[in-house]
């Protein structure tokens, strides 16, 4: 198993989330870093932690910005050196420690994409903007599953679940099969699953494959601008996505 984890100006928030990758029970993975022309010291970080780090760690330098761009080359890269099983999360987000053995774990049964479940990270809102969080993803989720595109009379193998690209787990033939992540900026996750559900049906969702998701564009976006976000319609008027 490989873990990738694309990061564009991230570092006041990557540290935690290598240290949270550093307490996963289940270590037996390789982690690479897909620096995605960040101008601060995001790099140097993660080669910082790489010699204290409980596994071997990769970084790479994407200079085409598009969280997509850097996804792929990560996912292609760690394919390259020998991965069969790939895992992703973000350079804001904090998996809980079971999350590597949920997705394991998932990949035993069967499975060949795992989608996990997010929360609102705990120490950037309070009770109330976790709860406004958590009502967002919610209603994505169902606009999606209602959304007549979605349906599986389009040549769909599986029904429509939103999962989170920061959350998610894949087996390295799937990913090829399926032509890969799409090499464009955010938001990509809902494409990359429609082309797996084309695919395949072989998805699972894993409850216990837990990460916290910074809640951060929900302060530079406001409500309706994160609504909006989550519902395929954009940033609106806002430039480069915060996350």
């Amino acid at each position: 198993m490989w873990v990738v984890v694309p990061a564009h100006q991230e570092q006041a928030r990557i540290g935690a989330t290598l240290d949270a990758l550093a307490a996963q029970r289940d270590r037996d993975f390789t982690l690479v870093v897909v620096d995605n022309a960040s101008t601060d010291g995001t790099a140097d970080l993660v080669r910082a932690f790489a010699r204290r780090a409980p596994f071997p760690v990769h970084v790479l330098r994407e200079g085409e910005k598009g969280v997509g761009c850097a996804v792929d080359t990560g996912f292609r890269y760690a394919i390259g050196c020998g991965a069969t099983l790939l895992a992703r999360t973000d350079a804001d987000c904090l998996p809980h420690p079971g999350w590597t053995k949920a997705a394991r774990d998932a990949f035993g049964g069967g499975a060949g994409l795992v989608c996990g479940r997010i929360e609102a990270r705990r120490d950037e809102h309070g009770p109330v903007g976790r709860a406004v969080f958590r009502a967002l993803v919610r209603l994505a989720a169902f606009f999606g599953r209602v959304r007549p595109a979605h349906r599986l009379r389009h040549g769909y193998l599986a029904p429509y679940r939103m999962h989170a690209g920061n959350n998610m787990a894949v087996t390295a033939a799937l990913y090829e099969a399926v032509g890969g992540m799409p090499r464009r900026p955010s938001p990509t996750d809902r494409l990359f699953l429609n082309r797996v559900r084309r695919h395949t049906s072989a998805i699972v969702h894993a409850r216990a494959m837990v990460v916290e998701n910074s809640t951060r564009r929900l302060r530079a976006y406001g409500l309706l601008g994160t609504a909006r976000w989550y519902l395929d319609r954009g940033p609106g008027r806002h430039a480069e996505d915060p996350r």
